[in-house]
Parts: C-alpha cells; sequence; structure tokens
C-alpha cells in the first residue's frame, strides 16, 4: 500500500510566497511609477500653461508680433503640452490659457491621465482691488 502524503506538508510553500511578494513588489513599483508620471505631467502643464499665457499678453499687448492664442499654442507645443484653451479678456490686453498633457503607455496608445493646468496674465481683471 501506498504511503499518501501528508496535507500538512508545507513543501513549494515558499515558492508561492516569494512569488506572491514579486507580484506585490511590482504593483507597488507600478503604482508608484504612475504616479511620478501623473505628478511630472502636472508640472509640465502648469509650466507650458504659464509661459504661454506670458507670451499670448506680450502679444495681446502689442509687444510681440502676431496672434495671441497662436503664440500661445506655439508655445505649449514647444514645452510639450497642448493648448485647450485660449480667450482674450475684453481689456484686450490679458489672456486666459489653458494647456494638457496626455501620459499614458506611448507604444501601444494608451491614454492613462491628462494633466491639465490653467494659467492668466496681463493687467488684472477690471474692477479686482489693487494690491
Amino acid at each position: 500500500m501506498k504511503k499518501l502524503r501528508s496535507l500538512k506538508s508545507e513543501q513549494g510553500s515558499g515558492t508561492v510566497m516569494a512569488t506572491a511578494l514579486v507580484i506585490a513588489a511590482l504593483l507597488i513599483i507600478s503604482a508608484v511609477l504612475a504616479w511620478i508620471g501623473a505628478t511630472r505631467a502636472t508640472m509640465q502643464a502648469a509650466s507650458a500653461a504659464d509661459l504661454s499665457a506670458l507670451a499670448a499678453a506680450d502679444t495681446a499687448r502689442g509687444l510681440r508680433p502676431g496672434d495671441p492664442c497662436s503664440v500661445a499654442a506655439l508655445i505649449a507645443e514647444s514645452n510639450g503640452a497642448q493648448l485647450s484653451a485660449c480667450t482674450v479678456e475684453a481689456d484686450g490686453q490679458s489672456v486666459r490659457i489653458a494647456t494638457s498633457v496626455p501620459v499614458g503607455v506611448r507604444a501601444m496608445g494608451i491614454e492613462l491621465y491628462l494633466a491639465q493646468a490653467q494659467a492668466r496674465a496681463g493687467a488684472p481683471p477690471l474692477g479686482a482691488p489693487a494690491p
């Protein structure tokens, strides 16, 4: 008669535990890398929005040639962002800009997150209290 193996044997459980730990570590690393990518994209969108708004406001005030929104789009693209919105305010010297930076897997074309930022540059809004 063959001897049956005891169900209480822990043979091979170390392999299962090691595999589980490796998978958990990979998931944590993936989450951290995704968070870092989203943070970087948010900072990139904010920087592009600020620079685009400043350039567009200078254009609106006549300090540089061109259309304010075209200049803003060019500056946003050169900073790795896309211009989402551009509004020259009623005073004609202030500009509101919105930019976005997609975050995802470029090789597969998957967009996981869209970092967005807004900026305003120019004269203070009409009726705003003086600083």
